[in-house]
């Protein structure tokens, strides 16, 4: 991720720019904007697979919707876009306009060697900070799977697991996610 912008913007003015150009994807981090490469192909695939597993799990359940790379509200200068997020049925009502105004019940950061650092330190912190109750980390390189559950103001580690590993990881206590469905056929 490279930061291009030079003033602390805030979420406000980061919309006023309209939407990304061509090949890019811009994020507000700490008053700046920043660029992220597209994903590369096993990134984009575990995304994919997750989506359709969780989705059809969300769905069949009526828990509410499953998006995901959409602008969403952290705090006045934190507009970031996790690679899959939750809301809950119960709190659809709230979410207006553009992006996602609200705190997400759970997000998702798949791995990619240029947002490794930042979904493991930058992100988790800002989740955290901004009370993001379920937060889980993929890692579609090292197949591994790791969900967080926030407990105060800090993260803790509700079940890690990887390669063909089946897991339940909260907020979907009745969900089994088998980790070889997630990880690229062509390694």
């Amino acid at each position: 991720m490279t930061t291009i912008s030079a003033a602390k913007m805030t979420a406000s003015q980061f919309f006023m720019l309209g939407e990304d150009p061509p090949g890019l994807r811009l994020e507000l981090v700490n008053g700046e904007i920043a660029v992220s490469p597209s994903p590369a192909f096993d990134h984009s695939f575990t995304d994919s697979q997750l989506r359709v597993i969780l989705g059809q799990h969300i769905n069949e359940n009526d828990l509410g919707a499953l998006v995901g790379d959409i602008d969403t509200i952290f705090d006045e200068f934190n507009v970031r876009r996790p690679d899959i997020l939750f809301i809950a049925k119960a709190r659809l009502h709230l979410i207006k306009g553009h992006g996602i105004p609200i705190i997400p019940d759970l997000c998702i950061e798949i791995l990619s060697p240029s947002s490794a650092t930042s979904d493991q330190t930058e992100k988790f912190d800002l989740y955290a900070k901004t009370g993001v109750p379920h937060y889980w980390i993929v890692d579609p390189k090292g197949h591994t799977f790791d969900a967080y559950k926030l407990t105060g103001k800090k993260y803790a580690k509700k079940i890690s697991g990887r390669d063909r590993d089946i897991l339940k990881a909260p907020p979907f206590p009745t969900l089994k996610i088998p980790l070889a469905q997630l990880w690229s056929p062509i390694d």
